[in-house]
C-alpha cells in the first residue's frame, strides 16, 4: 500500500464542510506548542467555526475586543484560536487585559491590529506567554522594531501587495513566522507561500451566500 494514502472518515451529517483551498497545504506550516499549522479561516461565525476543516481560526472583527465573544469563540471551536485583541480603537492597558483573558480562556495566541505601538506589544510580551501576532499592511512598517517590542509572528495582510510585504519581511528575516493572507485564487496563495508565508488565512464565503445556494437547491425541487 502507498504510505502516503490517508484514509478519510465523513459522517452523513457532516459531510458538508467549507474546505480551505487544498493548494495551502504546499505551506510549511508553523509549530506553536507542538500544533501545525498551515491554514486559518478568518472568521468569528460560530456556525463556520464548527464546519470547517482549517487547521485554526483567526477571529479578528471590527469592533472593539469583547470577552464574552472570545469566550463564545473559545466555546465553540475544536481547533486553536488567534484571537483579535484590538491594539487600533482599543488600546493600552486594555489590550494588556484583553490578551491575559484570552490567554486564561485557552487562546493559542493574540492578534493585535496595525496602529498598535511597540509600548504596548512590550507590556503584553511581559504579560502573556503565548504567541503575539501583529498584522501588518505596509512595507513601510520596521519589521525589527516590532520583533524587538515582542512580536512572535507576523500577519500580513495587504490586499494585493500582499506577496511584495511577505517577500520584503522574508528578506530581512529568513525565519521568522508569518501567516499572510492568500487572495482569492490558488495562483495568488501560490504566490504568497513562494514569497515566504509560512500559513495562509482564509476567508470563508459567509453563511448568507452558503445559505442562499442551498435555497436554490430547495426551491428546483418544488
Amino acid at each position: 500500500m502507498n504510505g502516503k494514502f490517508i484514509p478519510e472518515i465523513k459522517g452523513s451529517l457532516r459531510s458538508h464542510l467549507i474546505e480551505v483551498p487544498p493548494v495551502i497545504r504546499e505551506a510549511s506550516g508553523i509549530v506553536i506548542f507542538g500544533k501545525r499549522i498551515k491554514s486559518l479561516v478568518f472568521t468569528t461565525d460560530v456556525a463556520i467555526i464548527r464546519n470547517t476543516n482549517a487547521d485554526a481560526v483567526i477571529a479578528v472583527y471590527p469592533f472593539t475586543p469583547q470577552p464574552v465573544i472570545t469566550h463564545a469563540i473559545m466555546q465553540s471551536a475544536d481547533v486553536p484560536v488567534f484571537c483579535g485583541v484590538g491594539g487600533g480603537i482599543t488600546t493600552g492597558k486594555r489590550v494588556v487585559n484583553l490578551a491575559l483573558d484570552a490567554e486564561f480562556q485557552g487562546a493559542i495566541g493574540v492578534v493585535v491590529n496595525a496602529p498598535t505601538s511597540n509600548e504596548t506589544i512590550k507590556l503584553m510580551r511581559e504579560t502573556i506567554d503565548i504567541p503575539i501576532v501583529v498584522t501588518v499592511v505596509s512595507e513601510r512598517e520596521n519589521f525589527k522594531e516590532r520583533l524587538e517590542a515582542g512580536a512572535t509572528i507576523f500577519n500580513v495582510s495587504g490586499a494585493k501587495n500582499t506577496a511584495n510585504i511577505v517577500r520584503r519581511i522574508r528578506e530581512q528575516f529568513p525565519t521568522v513566522p508569518i501567516i499572510a493572507t492568500g487572495g482569492p485564487t490558488e495562483e495568488t496563495i501560490r504566490e504568497t507561500i513562494l514569497a515566504g508565508a509560512n500559513a495562509i488565512s482564509y476567508t470563508p464565503p459567509t453563511t448568507v451566500e452558503i445559505f442562499g445556494k442551498i435555497m436554490d437547491r430547495y426551491r428546483e425541487t418544488f
